[in-house]
């Protein structure tokens, strides 16, 4: 079972439920739950490659910045024990 360690939601969400960001605790994987992307957002992305059918683009808010960051810093310092 995967465990997941909270870091947080975006405070401006309307609904409180998400963007939220996670790390998995045994792999240091960033986990982001965020907004589907566009179509337009998807095609600038396909301009440098496909984007697999098990994959996803979101979008999370520039103001959540330092809580990606955050999460950044825990997943290394969980990957380096």
């Amino acid at each position: 079972m995967t465990t997941l360690k909270f870091i947080g939601k975006d405070p401006e969400s309307k609904t409180g439920n998400s963007p939220t960001v996670f790390i998995d605790e045994e792999s240091a994987d960033l986990v982001i739950q965020g907004w589907k992307a566009d179509e337009s957002t998807l095609a600038a992305c396909r301009r440098v490659g496909t984007i697999p059918d098990d994959e996803a683009v979101v979008r999370v808010p520039a103001h959540m910045v330092e809580m990606v960051k955050k999460a950044c810093d825990d997943a290394e310092r969980t990957h380096d024990r």
